[in-house]
């Protein structure tokens, strides 16, 4: 029995990436596996008045069940009403799908937004894999993202060495060809917490921390010129906290020369066409960073809630600044 997003209150990304785009600010799309990351993704979003992504790749929905993610994207939109929006605007989104067999189970169970990233295959296979994708989607009225160029780094299945950065002449002709509602592009943003290597950087000498090689905003103002008002999506995009890698180093951890994306930058991306940027590991550092300092201040401690508790606030807390501060979405439900 197929699940339709609308009777689970879920909207898709096509209203809001219209305003986002005109509006010169960015959605924000955060990863969730959690009750406590999709609580802390609602708090925040409701707390700011902002639109929201809660997305899923392929992996966090193995590990949740397929099942009980429908019922927690549901369980989202009550919580938010719940909390005082009236009229919450949250899209439950699959990031990185791999096959439209996949993409296809993801709408007939409640997805209101699918990714489609073809972006390994030939050039013309991404372009016939995403328009089937495409046309079922469409059928169903569910947004679908796409990708074109290549980002280096892992997320869950997702694993590449080296990146492509999109090639602007191509744009038009898969977006057209295609019909997807979104493209993701490739600027130089990266999965993971490592996200460039030590001899892509240069290390700062006051600090001594790495500084990350600027975004190609060259590629970006080239795409925006081809498609104007397309919505753009920027994966890998955490900016790998400092003060949270820290806290886990000085707690037993072990991340050493972990870096992200600067948020100036992102912030400026957020200005221009990017409508929507994923942020998933600096809420992983935000967790573990909190569960760490916990588990050293209470050795004698033991309940799970006593150390998701402060795990779930830090999220929010991080959640709420890059609404703020890094994505401008906030104020505009």
């Amino acid at each position: 029995m197929a699940v339709s997003y609308k009777e689970l209150g879920l909207v898709n990304t096509r209203e809001m990436f219209a305003k986002a785009v005109k509006g010169g600010y960015a959605i924000p799309a955060f990863n969730f596996n959690t009750m406590e990351q999709m609580q802390a993704i609602v708090q925040a979003a409701v707390k700011q008045k902002s639109p929201v992504i809660m997305q899923v790749s392929k992996g966090a929905r193995n590990y949740a069940n397929g099942t009980i993610l429908r019922y927690m994207a549901q369980g989202a939109v009550e919580y938010a009403k719940e909390l005082g929006c009236a009229n919450p605007q949250i899209v439950l989104h699959l990031d990185h799908g791999d096959s439209f067999e996949l993409c296809k189970d993801c709408i007939d169970n409640g997805f209101s937004s699918v990714m489609i990233d073809g972006s390994a295959l030939p050039y013309e296979d991404n372009i016939a894999l995403t328009k089937k994708v495409v046309e079922y989607a469409h059928q169903h009225d569910v947004t679908v993202e796409a990708e074109l160029g290549v980002l280096a780094g892992v997320e869950d299945e997702v694993q590449a060495e080296e990146s492509h950065y999109t090639k602007p002449e191509e744009v038009i002709d898969f977006a057209t060809r295609t019909g997807c509602d979104s493209l993701a592009i490739s600027i130089g943003t990266s999965h993971g917490a490592y996200k460039f290597k030590p001899e892509q950087c240069t290390r700062d000498p006051k600090t001594g921390r790495l500084v990350p090689p600027p975004l190609a905003f060259d590629v970006l103002h080239a795409i925006e010129k081809k498609l104007p008002g397309f919505p753009i999506v920027l994966h890998g995009s955490s900016s790998v906290p400092q003060d949270e890698v820290d806290t886990i180093n000085a707690h037993g951890g072990k991340l050493p020369d972990a870096v992200g994306i600067p948020e100036e930058q992102l912030r400026e991306a957020a200005k221009s066409a990017v409508c929507k940027i994923n942020i998933d590991s600096d809420s992983r550092l935000a967790m573990t960073a909190a569960i760490r300092k916990y588990f050293d201040e209470h050795p004698e401690h033991f309940d799970p809630r006593q150390y998701l508790k402060p795990a779930r606030e830090n999220m929010q807390k991080m959640y709420e600044h890059k609404i703020v501060d890094v994505l401008g979405s906030n104020n505009k439900l």
